[in-house]
């Protein structure tokens, strides 16, 4: 073959390594969503987790943010649920069905960006004291530990407190106390592709650092991150939820924490008014249990022990 002519390439009906991971992943794909149909929990929780972001994207379309402004609310104070306001109103006349549309966005929100901050941290920090040796490894450790033992809700009081209420506050207050969990995970998971083979090959072959953790050991530990993140979303729900009650969130905006926070502060309880409690209530419990369900799927989906089971 002359110096001028093309290289060879693959021969008909064979493909090219990358078509190969790619037709690889995508049989992956298929068949991960397979078992995921065939755990009925795990749909139930992706079902009802669908509806509440449809409704968050969908609120501008379902409810007038007008009404959630104290001067424009349209309804007398504590009414009950009726055929003009299906759900009833709050102590200050606004509905509680466009406080429940609304305040999914936010605590989605919330739940959602704190959770990848979280994972960002735990992530990093885990493969570096699980891949490092030495004292930079156990320093990481020893920080790990320290920061898991420190009391979680304690701690976000005072970060939340120093920081100021803000809904930016809240992001980064759960955000920075959540990841120490994920860190300790990926570590114990990062220790043991270590010691593969697969690793010491691409060692002997020259591979550096950066590529052994980019090509090698972080696709090896990412299954276990998106199933953890599922879990984590949730107690970040459950936080932003608890910090709002107490308080200490954003009291320009509407979330179902600030709805009971505002709830308590009425005695809605003890005036009857079971509409402005169990509602957001209610939704704070089916969304924490929808992640839930969804990331015992994923485990399952994962750990074919147990599929087994």
């Amino acid at each position: 073959m002359s110096a001028g002519d093309a290289a060879p390439g693959p021969a008909p009906g064979r493909l090219t390594p990358r078509q190969l991971a790619r037709q690889q992943r995508r049989d992956a794909w298929r068949r991960g969503w397979a078992v995921f149909r065939r755990h009925r929990s795990g749909l139930a929780g992706l079902i009802v987790l669908s509806v509440f972001i449809v409704l968050a994207l969908a609120a501008p379309l379902l409810a007038d943010a007008d009404t959630l402004e104290v001067t424009k609310a349209p309804g007398g104070i504590l009414e009950p649920p009726s055929t003009r306001f299906w759900l009833g109103t709050d102590d200050n006349g606004r509905p509680i069905l466009a406080e429940l549309i609304w305040g999914a966005r936010i605590s989605l929100l919330v739940g959602l960006t704190a959770t990848v901050i979280s994972m960002v941290l735990g992530t990093l920090i885990g493969l570096a004291s699980g891949y490092l040796t030495g004292w930079p490894a156990a320093v990481l450790y020893r920080f790990t530990e320290w920061f898991l033992v420190l009391p979680f809700l304690p701690l976000a009081l005072v970060l939340a407190t120093v920081l100021g209420p803000s809904l930016s506050t809240i992001i980064i207050v759960i955000g920075v106390t959540s990841w120490p969990g994920t860190a300790l995970l990926i570590r114990s998971q990062t220790l043991s592709v270590k010691e593969r083979a697969f690793l010491e090959r691409s060692r002997v072959l020259g591979a550096g650092r950066w590529r052994q953790i980019v090509r090698h050991i972080l696709p090896n530990v990412m299954p276990m991150v998106f199933a953890n993140t599922t879990l984590t979303v949730a107690v970040a729900i459950l936080t932003e939820t608890t910090l709002s009650f107490l308080g200490l969130g954003d009291p320009t905006r509407v979330s179902w924490g600030t709805m009971l926070n505002d709830a308590f502060d009425i005695g809605a309880t003890t005036a009857g008014a079971w509409w402005f409690i169990i509602p957001p209530g209610l939704c704070v419990v089916l969304v924490v249990l929808s992640f839930t369900l969804i990331g015992k799927a994923i485990e399952e989906i994962l750990d074919p022990r147990l599929r087994e089971r």
